[in-house]
């Protein structure tokens, strides 16, 4: 959008300000022409020449933008000393100029000139500011040539309204041809992609950022030099992408070949609108350029056009405007009522319209019923210095009443005082100069440096006015290059773009890669992340941008992948190492993978962390390294294990007892046949470091705490069930944290490490073999337990005990301990035991219907 930047007219008279007859042309009669067709015909670059034939002109058009882009190519070809610019903001008047380039509103028409043109005539049509383009049209004249510039609807009503105007309609260099609907990650590179806000313009924005690396981001709010460094990162192709708002299609002439639209409706100030169908083909119109074909569609979530609007913008065919947007310009400045009442004056003539109320008549609605300006607006000088006032355009827009309040200071100002207080000027040009904050910040401050601009462009308002026009333009400055540094920042992605060209081109193989000493991986001069190990981690977690920069990265390492496999078969063991916490498996401190289940507990496999390798040749070699590493670790830190299968091969035996062992781990289920063994058989286990106990057949050494977290780990990944590390040095912890981990038994709620209870257990056998006795003073720190815990955890291990009395007030004497008393049970089982042997020492089995045989079961049933 382009806030009103209008200029106090001459209001001695305004109808003959460009008539008038050169000293070097006063024979020929001043002509006044027209060059009406789509984009793309030429037409400014036509104006521009017509302009420097002539010894002075002027021409107008609809963006501050376009007025300076234009001043510039002027200045390249006349030089500054010859040409001027004049906008609402800014004032360059050398004092040789000829040659003037400004916006409508503020083109100096009390100046006489040969040439004066205006550019996008057809904007007489739109509602908000139509009037000032038709007043240009009624009464701006060059004293040999006038010119008016735009599309080609507005025919008719030029030939109604100047009569004898010459027309020359104009044909489109290119031709403009519609693709439909396309997806936004399929839209092709030069590609511009219109919006109608700024929040969509910011979301289109971060999407094109995502799935293309970046994009340039024009908007009519942006500064000339923002705008200008937006344009030559999509010119310089530092970009492939330009998502804008409708401002580009005011003659902003950029190398597009495809326009889509992310809209088809806007918000026109009042309401929202479905677009005309000339507004989509001055837009669509930005694509190709010169000769160069271009194409328009959709894209997002907007609809295709329908086929009638697509005919309609291909052939350039569409309704002629039917009013114009008028205002009366001769005004009254008797007083403030008598102004606003001129400037609500109907149209005089036939396809004339009023169009809205304009912010400058409303800023004076509101300032007339102040009595404090009506006191000091009197007379016509007064009431003429309100309306310059009043047209301070509101180029922040914030809503409110601070756009009036501010325009009701400053009239005071220069009423009393004569002038603009340099505090005044001071205090907000330097409230502005502040380039931290985002994107929204930034804008907003560059549009209240608008405003300072535009007063300090009104060189009969300050007595110092250059120098706070050049104070106000070193401001925006500033803020333009931190604008311009915010949205590339947040909108383009230098480093995606390049590896996006490179992959699509065909040289893709070609790619300039290297990886640092550190693991940095550099692809065409970008860092795009880091190997470790054979992984490449990159710093965008999800999404396109990440498979792309995996796609970069993977070509990159095409011969770094191979080398660092050769380094890993080099590598000796101990640059591994597995950690038996989490099972990863380590090269020179880098994780490569992490153990699974393999075919046996003591056999396990390895998963490979994601790597890049081209074939499964790669990782294969990986793996079988890997696994050879752990395979040495396993043997290394269960030696024991191993030393005592290695008795199995000289004693047949103990193969059935140890295989089982082995297979298990280190610990297995006692059975019956395990303590059946003769004494010299179990004296040859004890001796190779595995011990038979009341719950299993265990080896000893593999209690130590690494040994037992390792087999923890493998038991875990066997079985498929969790593993949680337990601390080194504990012998008993609550069972609800160690439940079901391997070389741990229960007690009641308690868990006990296995070798100790089984130790304990044996001691305390041992010491009731022939009568109960005293439980030893240090059971209790021997099992890691409270001594109050210690009966519950007696119980939990089947160990027949009396708990300990407490002492008694009537009688004297120490109270009794906690008593371990025979196993009854195991009495009977041995006197079980020598019957069935007399018997078969008599060599006549027990029939199972004698009475012994009877007695025996009964025997049985109560010791149970």
């Amino acid at each position: 959008m382009l806030a009103f930047v209008p200029q106090a007219p001459d209001h001695s008279g305004m109808k003959g300000a460009f008539h008038g007859t050169s000293s070097s042309h006063h024979t020929m009669p001043a002509s006044i022409r027209a060059a009406l067709g789509p984009t793309n015909t030429g037409k400014t670059h036509y104006a521009l020449t017509r302009m420097m034939a002539h010894s002075s002109g002027i021409i107008g058009f609809p963006l501050r933008l376009l007025a300076r882009e234009n001043y510039e190519r002027l200045v390249k070809i006349k030089g500054e000393r010859h040409v001027a610019l004049i906008t609402g903001e800014e004032k360059i008047v050398p004092p040789g100029a000829r040659w003037f380039s400004c916006t409508v509103e503020a083109m100096p028409l009390d100046r006489k000139a040969e040439f004066v043109a205006i550019d996008e005539i057809q904007l007489a049509s739109d509602p908000d500011r139509g009037h000032v383009f038709t007043d240009r049209l009624l009464h701006a004249r060059g004293t040999v040539e006038t010119l008016f510039l735009g599309a080609e609807t507005i025919r008719p009503l030029l030939q109604k309204l100047v009569p004898g105007i010459e027309i020359d309609i104009r044909t489109r260099l290119s031709s403009l041809a519609s693709t439909g609907h396309t997806k936004l990650s399929r839209l092709p590179p030069r590609s511009a992609i219109v919006a109608f806000s700024m929040s969509e313009v910011y979301a289109l924005a971060e999407v094109i950022r995502r799935r293309r690396g970046g994009c340039a981001v024009i908007m009519g709010q942006l500064s000339p030099r923002t705008r200008n460094a937006q344009v030559e990162l999509y010119q310089n192709r530092e970009v492939d992408y330009l998502v804008a708002t409708d401002a580009i299609g005011m003659g902003l002439n950029m190398d597009v070949d495809h326009v889509a639209l992310a809209q088809l409706s806007k918000f026109d100030g009042t309401a929202p609108r479905p677009l005309f169908p000339q507004e989509i083909a001055q837009i669509a119109g930005r694509a190709g350029r010169g000769m160069k074909d271009g194409t328009f569609g959709t894209t997002a979530d907007c609809p295709p056009m329908s086929t009638v609007l697509v005919e309609a913008v291909e052939q350039h065919r569409f309704d002629p405007i039917q009013r114009l947007y008028w205002r009366n310009h001769e005004l009254d400045f008797t007083n403030p009522a008598n102004l606003l009442k001129s400037l609500t004056r109907p149209p005089p003539l036939r396809g004339l319209t009023a169009g809205r109320v304009a912010s400058d008549v409303t800023t004076l609605e509101s300032l007339i019923l102040d009595p404090d300006i009506r006191e000091i607006a009197r007379g016509k000088r007064a009431t003429a210095l309100l309306w310059d006032v009043c047209q301070i355009p509101d180029f922040r827009k914030l809503g409110d009443d601070s756009h009036t309040r501010l325009c009701a200071r400053l009239y005071t100002h220069l009423v009393k005082e004569g002038s603009v207080p340099a505090n005044w000027m001071e205090g907000h040009i330097r409230g502005l100069a502040k380039t931290e904050g985002d994107i929204d910040t930034l804008m907003h401050r560059l549009t209240g440096v608008r405003v300072c601009s535009y007063v300090a462009a009104r060189t009969e308002w300050s007595r110092h006015s250059a120098m706070w026009q050049e104070r106000a333009r070193e401001v925006e400055d500033q803020l333009s290059d931190a604008l311009h540094e915010r949205l590339t920042a947040r909108f383009v992605d230098r480093r995606a773009t390049t590896l996006l060209r490179r992959l699509d081109s065909d040289g893709d193989r070609t790619l300039l890669s290297a990886v640092k000493p550190d693991g940095e991986v550099l692809v065409e001069g970008h860092s795009i992340g880091r190997i470790l190990g054979f992984t490449l981690e990159t710093d965008v977690a999800s999404g396109p941008d990440r498979q792309m920069i995996l796609r970069a990265g993977r070509r990159a390492l095409i011969h770094e992948i191979p080398r660092r496999i050769r380094l890993l078969q080099e590598a000796p063991d101990t640059a591994f190492r597995l950690d038996i916490t989490t099972g990863n498996v380590f090269w020179d401190e880098i994780p490569l993978g992490r153990l699974a289940a393999g075919s046996s507990l003591l056999r396990p496999t390895i998963r490979l962390f994601p790597a890049e390798f081209s074939d499964t040749v790669q990782k294969t070699l990986v793996e079988t390294r890997l696994l050879a590493v752990v395979v040495h670790f396993i043997q290394t830190e269960l030696k024991a294990l191993h030393r005592a299968y290695d008795l199995a091969a000289h004693e047949p035996g103990l193969r059935a007892i140890l295989h089982r062992l082995r297979d298990d781990g280190g610990i297995t289920d006692a059975l019956p046949e395990d303590h059946a063994l003769s004494p010299a058989l179990q004296k040859k286990l004890r001796k190779s470091g595995v011990e038979i106990g009341r719950f299993s057949v265990f080896c000893s050494a593999l209690f130590r705490a690494r040994p037992l977290a390792l087999l923890g780990l493998l038991h875990a990944l066997h079985h498929g069930t969790p593993f949680h590390p337990t601390p080194p040095g504990r012998v008993s912890l609550p069972w609800r944290q160690i439940a079901g981990q391997f070389g741990w038994i229960r007690a009641s709620d308690t868990g006990l490490r296995l070798d100790i209870a089984e130790r304990c257990i044996a001691e305390l056998h041992h010491r009731v073999l022939h009568h109960d006795c005293i439980a030893p003073p240090d059971l209790a720190s021997r099992l890691g337990v409270k001594a109050d815990a210690l009966p519950s955890v007696l119980k939990g291990l089947s160990i027949t005990h009396q708990p300990a009395e407490p002492p008694s007030p009537t009688h004297a004497g120490p109270p009794r301990p906690l008593m371990i008393l025979k196993d009854r049970r195991a009495r009977a089982s041995r006197r079980r035991r020598h019957a069935h042997e007399s018997a078969n020492r008599s060599g006549q089995p027990m029939r199972p219907d004698s009475p012994f045989a009877a007695l025996a079961a009964l025997r049985e049933k109560v010791w149970r």
